[in-house]
């Protein structure tokens, strides 16, 4: 494999990452549960600072196997039972009874919450006291990015290569575009890919459950209704979009099964993920198409994505729902350019979706860009692309730093207004 092939594998390494539960409650619980291990007991109070977008984030979302929403419930079970080395699945293997015993600490008045304003997007502190002892997590830049952890005043551990305000994490000797993403999809030895299947299983499994149990607004289950009444047909259209925001559904309603995330969230790797296993079905493909269509996706996805922050007013699953379009195309034996034509498209379609929080009403957004998916997909096919209007340039790469463009400059007060308005 080229240097170049490698790079891209290590993206996807990186970004595309089994969690259990929303990504910004659950970063409060990981630091949490670090900051508990280097303590000689169970912390006995709990101070959290994040920063405003990781606060949004958490507002709304049920923290899973706890039936609980927020903040608070994600720090103190994370401090009382998490598992520190577990990163993202740091709450896997918590209890009822533990969940009892975090939420008596909250009711106690011994976990606090807290906005701080911070430069960095992705930001948490965590303050965990046992007796005389003190212990500080910092978290910074990614969710489970820990850049500085203190004991009793004295230093443990500091990243000292850590960038502020970094959006980008492609290095500056890496050329990627989207025709380098299909190059690599198309030629890689299947065995060097192949490891992009767990994320099908993953959210399928999330999918089913969405379908098989009350979760959130049951956006999933009501379609799933609404065709078993006649009202809706069982074509392949209604079921990409039932099955993919049924896995939603049971992300945002605090479903105890991991999702394939991508780019730190879990609704964004659903939505890259079952559109494409569901056409894949359709097609008949083989597994070794299903990980080619599924590098296209979640690749294609955080490339886009590296052009603005990673939390923001925008909601990202526009462009996670643009890069499963083109995975489409491919399994539908279309062409590279009618690939462009399906993203081209989905951006056209849902870009100005904002992103007000985690909560069950995600499923309604996944559902939108997931519709918009499948439309831009049939129009590709059809040699039928957006140009040339509005913020969709002439080519595929003008109309992604476009993209950037407008949610780095053009939304920034978007988001503090969506924030003033949450917070209100």
């Amino acid at each position: 494999m080229n240097h170049q092939w490698q790079q891209y594998k290590q993206l996807l390494n990186t970004f595309v990452k089994p969690a259990l539960g929303c990504t910004e409650p659950i970063s409060a619980a990981y630091a949490s549960a670090v900051a508990a291990s280097m303590l000689p007991a169970t912390p006995e109070q709990i101070t959290v600072h994040v920063s405003n977008n990781l606060y949004k984030n958490s507002m709304g979302v049920f923290v899973p196997g706890t039936g609980k929403i927020g903040l608070a419930i994600a720090a103190a079970v994370g401090a009382i039972a998490g598992d520190p080395d577990a990163g993202l699945e740091v709450l896997a293997q918590i209890t009822p009874p533990q969940v009892t015993q975090a939420q008596a600490l909250i009711d106690a008045g011994k976990v606090i919450v807290k906005r701080t304003d911070s430069k960095e997007f992705i930001y948490c502190h965590v303050e965990a006291k046992c007796r005389d002892y003190i212990a500080v997590v910092e978290i910074s830049g990614g969710h489970t990015k820990i850049t500085k952890t203190t004991l009793n005043g004295k230093l443990v551990f500091s990243n000292n290569n850590y960038t502020a305000q970094s959006t980008s994490n492609i290095d500056d000797d890496l050329d990627i575009t989207i025709q380098g993403i299909y190059d690599y999809a198309m030629g890689a030895d299947f065995a060097d890919i192949d490891f992009i299947l767990d994320a099908a299983k993953l959210n399928s499994a999330l999918a089913d459950e969405g379908l098989n149990n009350a979760y959130g607004l049951q956006v999933g289950r009501i379609i799933e209704q609404n065709i078993q009444s006649g009202f809706m047909t069982a074509d392949l259209n209604n079921t990409i979009i039932m099955r993919t925001a049924a896995a939603s559904d049971a992300r945002m309603g605090g479903a105890t099964l991991p999702a394939m995330s991508n780019y730190g969230s879990g609704n964004q790797g659903i939505a890259a993920t079952v559109p494409v296993e569901i056409m894949a079905k359709h097609y008949q493909a083989s597994d070794e198409q299903l990980a080619r269509a599924l590098i296209l996706s979640h690749l294609g996805a955080i490339y886009i994505k590296q052009h603005y922050p990673p939390l923001s007013a925008f909601c990202g699953n526009t462009v996670t729902s643009a890069s499963a379009a083109m995975a489409m195309v491919y399994l539908a034996g279309g062409s590279y350019v009618q690939s462009c034509y399906a993203i081209q498209n989905v951006l056209s379609d849902c870009s100005g979706m904002v992103c007000d929080g985690a909560k069950s009403t995600c499923a309604m957004k996944v559902k939108t860009s997931t519709s918009s998916a499948v439309t831009a997909f049939m129009l590709a096919m059809n040699n039928t692309q957006a140009f040339d209007q509005g913020i969709i340039a002439h080519d595929i790469e003008t109309s992604i730093r476009n993209i950037g463009m407008l949610v780095t400059k053009g939304m920034v007060n978007t988001d503090v207004t969506i924030i003033n308005i949450m917070s209100a």
